[in-house]
């Protein structure tokens, strides 16, 4: 299981950045993330994950170096055809609850890809909080790249 929070100095820097006011932690787990290996040309890819935050809360957006863009997407059947589509307010994070991000359900897009994403890399990712009281945070992830869904005992020694 990887847990990543942020940091103190990144929380005393954005406390002072909002006028000194104290400011709560968001903390989510992060579990068996990956990244779909493209082929070169390719402009888009996927990654997937678990994700447990111990307060109500939002997966508000995503970054990474190696796409021009990447969001937060949902796939689902709507009258017997696939879409896809960014949820413009974020992915809802219940309290103790897992949250699969997996390919044909929730997943984060990435698009504009800067280079093919090899397999048996990684890739840094940046996920987004927001608490219910509106407080946000990160986490910086490395996610491993690969053709297929990893293991859960090959996601937890690839992660960092």
């Amino acid at each position: 299981m990887l847990r990543i929070r942020t940091t103190p100095i990144a929380l005393a820097l954005a406390a002072l950045a909002c006028g000194g006011a104290a400011m709560a932690q968001v903390n989510v787990q992060v579990q068996g993330a990956w990244a779909r290996a493209t082929v070169q040309g390719q402009m888009a890819s996927g990654a997937f994950m678990t994700l447990k935050a111990d307060k109500p809360g939002r997966l508000v957006s995503v970054a990474s170096p190696v796409a021009g863009v990447a969001e937060v997407h949902e796939m689902k059947m709507d009258g017997g055809v696939m879409k896809m589509a960014a949820l413009p307010n974020g992915l809802e994070l219940p309290a103790g609850k897992a949250v699969e991000l997996k390919p044909g359900g929730y997943h984060v897009m990435l698009l504009d890809l800067k280079l093919p994403l090899q397999k048996d890399t990684t890739i840094p990712l940046t996920l987004y909080f927001q608490d219910a009281k509106g407080v946000k945070s990160e986490q910086q992830i490395k996610v491993p790249v690969t053709m297929v869904a990893p293991k859960a005992a090959d996601a937890h020694q690839h992660q960092h």
